[in-house]
């Protein structure tokens, strides 16, 4: 799928993913792990802002998603918070930041849309401060065979229509990686990766 197109998927999604924050799925396991994040803080495929309420208020965050009408959503939700924020329209496959400028990297349920996600987390590598987090929330490959089996044959279709992966090994990607994994915790049948890691 072309860049482009996928970018129209996320612009139309942005209504669905802000009527999220109201009654959000997986809001315990954003609590569990972002309340982590310190310092200078990059959220990659910040979508509608989600992870805002975890947020200390000393951070200093910038926010990267290549949907514009995401954005929108974010900026709109981050006037309800008191951390400065920074928001950019760029594609994390392309955007360039230098060596050792943040504390904090964190991604919740990106690495489903990448189309070289080993390559986005060399970048975090590169990106985060030597004494700094990798913070993960990402959806893959379930546990359970019978649920890995179907996520593999409904791929096609969830690529086609909302522009994600459900089929991703998160952990191999990790693996794969420069990142030094740190802490790794599994829920909802292996499907929800929480990761932790350092450059």
């Amino acid at each position: 799928m072309d860049r482009q197109s996928l970018i129209k998927k996320f612009d139309k999604q942005a209504e669905k993913y802000d009527k999220r924050r109201k009654n959000d799925p997986l809001y315990r396991f954003r609590q569990r792990i972002f309340q982590e994040a310190k310092g200078n803080v990059l959220e990659v495929a910040i979508g509608s802002g989600l992870n805002f309420p975890f947020y200390r208020n000393d951070i200093e965050l910038t926010g990267v998603d290549f949907s514009r009408e995401m954005l929108r959503t974010a900026e709109h939700a981050a006037k309800n918070y008191p951390f400065q924020t920074t928001f950019l329209q760029k594609d994390m496959e392309t955007v360039v930041f230098g060596d050792d400028s943040f504390d904090t990297i964190l991604s919740s349920t990106s690495f489903c849309a990448y189309q070289e996600p080993v390559d986005v987390l060399n970048k975090f590598q590169k990106w985060c401060k030597p004494e700094g987090k990798i913070l993960m929330l990402e959806h893959g490959f379930s546990t359970n065979k019978l649920l890995a089996g179907m996520q593999k044959m409904v791929d096609p279709l969830a690529l086609r229509v909302v522009g994600c992966h459900l089929n991703r090994d998160i952990s191999a990607m990790v693996e794969k990686s420069n990142v030094k994994l740190i802490r790794k915790e599994r829920y909802m049948a292996g499907s929800l990766y929480l990761i932790w890691a350092e450059p």
